[in-house]
């Protein structure tokens, strides 16, 4: 890829982010819509982390990421520190990508 495409696409995914407040400006969601979001954005990113976890090109893996994810949603749910949930999901993949 060219460094003009990269620069290209680089400077329009700008310009969408910035559509977003421009568009809207104070402009007041429904309430209906507003929680239909809130309620939307955590399920997405659960569902991204999930198959950038499980995607092996075509077919599912499971390797030492998985345990790792594991780890991290059992840590997530005890309320532990993001720091200690990323050292011990990290921790947790080196572990076993060692053995």
């Amino acid at each position: 890829m060219s460094w003009l495409a990269l620069l290209g696409l680089a400077g329009a995914a700008y310009v969408l982010k910035a559509c977003g407040p421009l568009l809207a400006g104070d402009r007041v969601l429904r309430p209906g819509v507003s929680q239909a979001f809130e309620l939307i954005a955590v399920p997405l990113l659960a569902a991204l982390v999930l198959v950038q976890t499980l995607d092996g090109g075509g077919r599912i893996v499971a390797d030492a990421r998985l345990p790792a994810l594991a780890v991290a949603a059992l840590l997530t749910w005890c309320r532990a520190p993001l720091l200690v949930i990323v050292l011990a999901a990290a921790g947790t993949a080196a572990l076993l990508r060692a053995v």
